[in-house]
């Protein structure tokens, strides 16, 4: 009798059953999206390649100590990366980008490669930040970089490439430019407004003010003085502590960041008046000077290619040209208001990232292209149609007999070029119409006992039969009408679906 109850009970007790949720930050991608981020990855991808880039794939976990401390929000306790501990007590991250990896893996195989190295990457990183509308904690980027080459031709090919990846993209021209500044600019208007480079927190207040620059576009020219005075309180209520600079201070920075990108030679000339005589931010100068004449010289104009003070770039490694691609239109979101993406893509010269390794300095460039808030763009823009896939084929199973020979046909319509797909569930036709329907297919084929004794198969447009349907109101006209299929000679179906395809 004692063993009663406690059966009892451990029937009443529920079984666990975890909640299926995505983690916050996080998604999933299917269908048209994700078609379309495959579709972005080989079109750039192919631009790559052109300019005898390689691709190299690296692990998405890294060392901890191997990846650094580069985040734009290393303020924050976890410094913005996932990581775990190893079995062995060595602590590991997800990659927060693709270009600390390839640091790391240019250092484990320098003697092997051919230097310069060319190499373009694709794939996840992961950013342990405050996830928001549109802002992801796992993101696609596409990159391309050349490590072992110091001069100015390897920055200005990497912009230039830039720009012909948006255009292989869709984007016309006025659509985007490609934004260059460089970081011993930079550096050179600090000097210029006292900036100890020995003091204690020179290091800490420098990124602090970088990162108040670089945030001019999306905040304006009043927060970004916030920032660089006593700090700024978002939205949210989050509070992001200010540089501390003197008014006087602030005046210059916000002079630098002010100033007109329209020409390249203003530009260039306005900057110069700001860092003065620094060795540091001439030198920057220089640099810029030289990509510009490129520019100039193989016809990249300034609505493509525009120098602009305003570029910081947020991560701290690095040490000259930096970049970013800007998408310049506006379009209606799903709300119906105007939307403005900014900054697609960015990058620069790294030439301290594998001297952490070597204990050497290997010059470094390269620029990651953000796949997902592109995507955004080139669908609100409508330039994502080149990603729509062929018309899809579904062909229907009305005897489950005629599977395997199904299953032929099937083969041979996508051995002719044509998409299609046999229909393996065991529901009857009319739930095979709606599964048809729901994959988006434009065609079904059937083949029933009438049309098999003849010869034949039935080819149906559900498509045009969606188009008519809306044309017509009288029951008895649309049991007439057979505008939507029609019958055709089983050995003439590839023909005719590629007719009707093309």
């Amino acid at each position: 009798m004692s063993e009663q109850p406690s059966r009892r009970q451990a029937k009443k007790q529920k079984k666990f059953k975890p909640k299926a949720r995505t983690p916050r930050g996080l998604r999933d991608m299917a269908g048209d999206e994700l078609r379309l981020q495959n579709h972005m990855i080989a079109t750039i991808a192919q631009v790559y390649e052109s300019y005898g880039f390689g691709e190299l794939d690296t692990s998405a976990f890294e060392y901890a100590d191997a990846l650094g401390k580069f985040l734009p929000d290393d303020d924050r306790p976890n410094e913005g990366v996932f990581s775990l501990e190893d079995d062995d007590g060595q602590w590991m991250s997800l990659r927060y980008d693709l270009t600390a990896p390839l640091a790391r893996y240019v250092a484990e195989h320098y003697d092997r490669l051919p230097k310069p190295l060319r190499r373009f990457q694709f794939g996840p990183v992961w950013r342990n930040e405050k996830p928001g509308p549109g802002r992801y904690r796992q993101f696609m980027q596409i990159d391309a970089d050349t490590v072992g080459a110091a001069n100015q031709a390897a920055d200005a090919e990497i912009c230039m490439m830039a720009a012909d990846c948006m255009e292989a993209l869709g984007l016309e021209r006025g659509d985007y430019v490609v934004r260059i500044n460089n970081r011993k600019i930079m550096d050179g208007l600090l000097l210029a407004i006292d900036l100890d480079p020995t003091g204690e927190d020179y290091e800490t207040t420098r990124l602090t003010i970088l990162r108040a620059m670089d945030k001019f576009d999306r905040l304006g020219l009043d927060d970004v003085k916030a920032l660089l005075g006593d700090g700024r309180k978002d939205e949210s209520g989050d509070f992001t502590k200010g540089a501390k600079l003197s008014p006087a201070q602030i005046d210059k920075v916000a002079q630098m960041v002010s100033i007109e990108a329209s020409d390249r030679s203003q530009a260039l000339a306005a900057m110069g008046e700001l860092v003065g005589d620094t060795q540091i931010g001439q030198e920057g100068l220089a640099e810029l000077r030289d990509m510009a004449e490129l520019f100039t010289t193989l016809g990249y104009d300034e609505d493509r290619l525009a120098i602009d003070p305003s570029i910081v770039r947020g991560l701290g490694y690095y040490t000259g040209p930096v970049y970013e691609i800007e998408l310049t239109f506006e379009a209606q979101d799903e709300n119906g208001e105007l939307a403005r993406f900014g900054s697609v893509g960015g990058g620069g010269r790294y030439d301290d990232l594998v001297k952490r390794f070597k204990g050497i300095e290997i010059p470094a460039t390269g620029i990651s292209i953000g796949v997902s808030r592109l995507a955004a763009a080139l669908t609100l823009l409508g330039k994502a149609g080149a990603a729509t896939p062929a018309d899809l084929i579904v062909v229907t199973v009305m005897d489950k007999e005629t599977r395997p020979e199904l299953m032929a046909l099937v083969r041979d319509l996508r051995e002719q070029g044509l998409r299609a797909e046999l229909y393996m569930g065991d529901s009857a036709m009319k739930a095979q119409l709606r599964y048809a329907d729901a994959r988006g297919a434009r065609f079904v084929v059937i083949e029933g006992e009438d049309e098999r004794a003849a010869g034949e198969v039935t080819i149906k447009d559900l498509q045009l039969g969606k188009e008519k349907s809306a044309e017509i109101t009288d029951n008895a006209e649309w049991r007439a009408s057979e505008h939507a299929q029609q019958q055709v000679p089983k050995g003439d179906l590839a023909d005719k679906l590629k007719a009707l395809t093309s």
